[in-house]
């Protein structure tokens, strides 16, 4: 009984030796056939991530870079030199750079040219600032009907207290209407409704 089990246990490791060896020459054959392939995607990896590397390397060279600009002007407003440095390197920070200047100075016409930014948040900022420094209730209003307006409620809110000056109850209270009631202003419009507008 031993002897069989014996030769039942050699039959067992040679067929698993037999399906090993199978498996590596069919192993052998694929990577032959394919061998060319398999190369091409290797190296193919092999750039992609070095690639990757030297792009994430030199955008942060880039950041870096604009940051230093941004601190020459920081130290020096009137670098030339740096403020052409950030608007090459950072279009953006260099729209934010000016729309502070801007604001710090009261430039209106600085302001007037960052309407048009590429950058939206100093187009929208910027825009603002030109409605609610003129007074001008009209362009406040405008700028309110904008659909992502940042100052949308505000706009609204001084709108209707600009309104109120001139004596205009009705059209003061359809602005304070508009503020939406989720809006940190609607507190302050209802007061204004209830006891600055009657």
């Amino acid at each position: 009984m031993s002897i069989k089990n014996d030769i039942d246990m050699v039959k067992d490791e040679l067929t698993s030796e037999e399906k090993f060896f199978e498996k590596s020459v069919m192993t052998e054959r694929f990577v032959k056939k394919y061998k060319k392939t398999i190369i091409g995607v290797v190296v193919a990896v092999v750039v992609l991530i070095g690639a990757n590397m030297a792009y994430e390397m030199n955008k942060q060279a880039t950041i870096e870079a604009a940051n230093e600009a941004l601190l020459e002007l920081k130290a020096d407003s009137d670098n030339k030199e740096a403020l052409s440095r950030l608007k090459s390197l950072s279009p953006n920070l260099y729209a934010v750079y000016m729309y502070s200047t801007a604001i710090k100075s009261k430039d209106t016409k600085a302001l007037e040219g960052l309407k048009n930014s590429k950058s939206l948040l100093v187009s929208d900022l910027a825009t603002y600032e030109l409605a609610q420094s003129s007074k001008d209730v009209s362009a406040l209003s405008d700028y309110a009907l904008k659909q992502k307006s940042i100052y949308k409620d505000l706009a609204q809110v001084q709108s209707a207290v600009l309104l109120m000056d001139q004596g205009k109850v009705q059209e003061a209270h359809e602005k304070l209407l508009l503020v939406s009631d989720t809006s940190p202003l609607s507190k302050v419009a209802k007061a204004l409704l209830h006891y600055g507008v009657k």
